[in-house]
């Protein structure tokens, strides 16, 4: 029947070095993450998965006080359209000069915030829906970390593979 979001999540997490498990079914089962933080824009799942605006918007405070906390945030991963609408639109309040026009929601779309803010990367929601349409493979999220990658590096250096 095909792997849920979180599995799908996890293992693309661990092919990319930041998860040391491939999944986690539970709180404690050992799963650790690793140089990444994840989060939510809305902070309980409501009726047919899709938060009304009213539900997003009083999240939102929650999301900032995550930011704050995270200090050196240098790239950040929006899952989904609305992850990506929600987090233009907390960096906006953050200070951010969005880019004019405003930038189109698609996979692998990098988003430059300004210097004083993370890269945004944007890529399709791991959704059953789809994950089993193949509008996103394993390769495509993999894409993604990549890109993130590339843009952890500083310039004009290369990550050596470890010892």
């Amino acid at each position: 029947d095909g792997m849920g979001a979180s599995d799908f999540l996890a293992a693309a997490l661990q092919r990319a070095g930041y998860a040391n498990l491939p999944v986690s079914r539970q709180r404690g089962d050992g799963f650790v993450l690793r140089g990444v933080f994840m989060t939510a824009i809305a902070r309980c799942a409501p009726p047919g998965n899709k938060p009304l605006h009213e539900e997003i918007s009083n999240c939102a405070r929650f999301l900032h006080a995550e930011l704050d906390l995270l200090r050196n945030v240098r790239v950040v991963i929006a899952v989904g359209k609305l992850a990506f609408d929600q987090t233009m639109r907390i960096y906006a309040e953050r200070g951010a000069a969005l880019p004019r026009p405003k930038p189109r929601f698609g996979h692998a779309a990098v988003i430059n915030l300004g210097d004083e803010h993370p890269l945004l990367l944007a890529s399709y929601h791991p959704s059953r829906q789809n994950t089993q349409t193949g509008l996103l493979t394993p390769e495509m999220l993999d894409q993604v970390f990549s890109i993130a990658q590339e843009n952890l590096t500083p310039p004009n250096q290369t990550c050596a593979p470890p010892p």
